[in-house]
């Protein structure tokens, strides 16, 4: 690696450790102040979750993927702006306005990512390529990592809503990176056109991503509320909780990086393997410790559905089409997504979190039947 394309994989490490840090932060401590402060019902909990992903769908989906690289870089640090503008705002954050501005930062969100995984992937090495890509995913797994853990020390002497202020410096660095961040040259008036869903290479990186989406929803929303009602853990270590999650699936990563894999086969089959096994666990759980290991093998598959969907896409498609393939890839995971804490919570609210983490196992299993359907078509 030059020294060229090392300073911009240090820009892309940047940039996607502050967005995901600061976006995990919503996503985790958000349920608990929906729950504790605004005593908001399950339902809404759920559709407050949904609301961040509804809006990146929309943006990312319906707005993003039609626009020339041009446009869309101008719209990417605009994102970026009103992200780190609407971040701080939620230590003023009421039953009421919480709302606009889950769906300010959700739409900015679905304006940011995928032109950061394209970016990563402008690379006309391979090797070179998917090395960025799997290093774009590293830096992912470590903000999840060490996110929560300084969220947890700053919880030890601040609320919930004080940790907001403290963690709008990512934010910050987010819109000031944006203007570093390379895009593809394309011809103005140029509009390519993918057949992405006739593409095995792309239902399988869906597929994939779809077998997790849903246990990971669900440990997002519940996941500390489930170990402070369940366990009587602090909302400190409820958040800690997420770091151990993380540290496996950077470990994940972390191999994916060293080693990108020839054969997709075989991350595949353990992703799958250690996810129905992870459910399983948590289900069985009866106490915190239980739930710890339970949590930490659900780490492991966290860390390679992302990445080898990801290495999945940029194989099967050239350069001039990844802009699109990434675009309606991130679309269509926020739209599901954006279901996901809907769904989860309508279960939660029958059943209770423990027997819904216990229904997810068969709805796993047939994303990875269907995955293993498609893989036949390469």
């Amino acid at each position: 690696m030059n020294r060229r394309t090392l300073t911009y994989a240090v820009i892309i490490v940047i940039i996607t450790f502050s967005l995901r840090a600061s976006n995990n932060m919503i996503i985790t401590t958000l349920p608990l102040i929906a729950k504790y402060y605004f005593h908001f019902s399950s339902i809404l909990i759920g559709v407050i979750s949904s609301l961040a992903m509804l809006s990146a769908f929309i943006a990312s989906g319906l707005i993003n993927s039609r626009l020339t690289s041009s446009i869309r870089r101008k719209a990417f640090i605009t994102s970026a702006i009103i992200y780190s503008t609407a971040f701080p705002l939620f230590y003023f954050s009421n039953p009421y306005n919480v709302w606009l501005l889950t769906s300010l930062v959700g739409f900015s969100l679905g304006m940011i990512m995928p032109n950061i995984i394209t970016s990563a992937g402008l690379f006309q090495d391979q090797r070179t390529r998917e090395r960025m890509l799997s290093l774009y995913t590293l830096a992912l797994s470590t903000s999840l990592i060490i996110g929560p853990l300084i969220e947890s020390a700053i919880l030890l002497k601040f609320t919930l809503f004080q940790a907001f202020l403290f963690f709008s410096i990512l934010p910050a660095l987010v819109a000031i990176s944006s203007f570093l961040v390379k895009f593809p040259e394309e011809e103005e008036n140029e509009r390519v056109k993918v057949k992405v869903w006739k593409n095995p290479g792309f239902r399988i990186s869906i597929l994939l991503n779809l077998m997790y989406a849903l246990p990971f929803g669900t440990l997002t929303t519940f996941g500390g509320i489930y170990a402070v009602d369940s366990f009587h853990a602090s909302y400190s270590l409820a958040t800690a909780l997420f770091g151990m999650f993380f540290a496996t699936s950077f470990l994940g990563r972390l191999m994916m990086t060293i080693l990108p894999p020839r054969d997709l086969g075989l991350p595949i089959w353990i992703s799958a393997s250690l996810t129905i096994i992870g459910l399983s666990a948590i289900f069985l759980s009866n106490s915190l410790i239980l739930y710890i290991i339970a949590l930490i093998i659900l780490g492991i598959p966290h860390g390679l559905t992302y990445p080898t969907s990801l290495i999945a896409l940029t194989r099967s498609f050239p350069e001039e089409e990844r802009n699109v393939a990434n675009s309606y890839f991130s679309a269509t995971m926020t739209a599901f997504t954006s279901f996901v804490p809907i769904i989860i919570s309508t279960i939660v609210n029958s059943i209770g979190i423990r027997y819904s983490f216990a229904l997810l196992i068969p709805v796993s299993l047939a994303f990875f039947i269907g995955v293993l359907w498609n893989e036949r078509s390469i």
